[in-house]
């Protein structure tokens, strides 16, 4: 949803010669894909130039480790994975961190989540493991928007007896999540991640976890600094991740927070907002 009537950043002054950039790290949905789910044209090519530079591209998403992963299976090698809103970050297999939830925690907000669809919302629980994605509801609805985002997902009797390391849980409201699910894990606020993600969806995380948390321990471990790295987003749980950027980009649809708290502002969504200023600003 674009955001027309916010603040608008100034375009990037870049600086005489190269820029130096050695990790660029996108969202998904809202910015580097379109609205209707697609990869932008001319991206497989851009990510062979980055890789014949020595930049490392990492897709950072509240999807699950497996969607990514299937989404970029041809040009994986290498590449970072900063999955689930950065509870769980992976690199060719292996697990560079995560930051799994208490088993006590997942059935709390799972009874919270039940108390709130009995009571009339249209709601449903994603518990999100390392392994695999799991919910209880098993309409084609509600499957149909989990199954966008999990490519791996399991219906299963009760949540809370899952057999996994949960790292998440993603609520989807047919609603407006900010108004009906968000209020119903207000209790949870005050020790744990209650973060809007998108119109329907809303995440439980550990307080630790976030983008921008999964984004500055990347840095550490490879020795690449803020102004080293390119970042993009378009929503509320991309703010932590601006933050870790000298060039934080906020796309012209994202929200008005969004837009607030970045640099720079990038062409939409729609507009192959990512792909034009990596080009731009990297002179590819």
């Amino acid at each position: 949803m674009p955001y027309s009537h916010a603040p608008q950043p100034t375009a990037p002054e870049l600086p005489p010669g190269p820029v130096d950039i050695r990790l660029v790290v996108t969202d998904m949905d809202g910015t580097l894909l379109d609205d209707d789910k697609r990869v932008p044209e001319g991206l497989w090519e851009t990510l062979a130039r980055l890789r014949e530079r020595g930049v490392l591209f990492s897709p950072a998403s509240g999807r699950q480790y497996a969607t990514l992963a299937a989404e970029f299976a041809e040009v994986a090698d290498g590449m970072v994975f900063i999955a689930e809103n950065g509870t769980y970050v992976v690199r060719d297999g292996r697990e560079l961190s995560s930051d799994p939830l208490e088993p006590g925690v997942v059935a709390e907000v799972v009874a919270a989540v039940r108390g709130r669809a009995a009571g009339g919302v249209d709601l449903g629980a994603v518990v999100c493991g390392k392994r695999s994605a799991y919910v209880e509801r098993a309409d084609e609805a509600f499957l149909a928007e989990v199954e966008q985002y999990y490519v791996r997902c399991q219906v299963v009797e009760d949540l809370t007896a899952v057999d996994d390391d949960v790292i998440k849980i993603a609520l989807f409201d047919f609603g407006n999540a900010a108004e009906t699910a968000a209020p119903a894990l207000a209790p949870f606020a005050d020790t744990h991640q209650v973060v809007v993600s998108g119109e329907h969806w809303v995440d439980v995380m550990n307080r630790t976890a976030n983008k921008g948390a999964a984004l500055r321990r990347l840095q550490r471990e490879l020795g690449i600094t803020p102004a080293q790295t390119m970042v993009f987003g378009d929503y509320l749980n991309d703010l932590e991740m601006l933050d870790a950027a000298d060039w934080s980009f906020a796309m012209a649809n994202a929200h008005p927070e969004v837009v607030r708290r970045a640099r720079h502002l990038a062409p939409s969504n729609n507009d192959n907002g990512v792909l034009r200023t990596i080009t731009r600003v990297l002179d590819l």
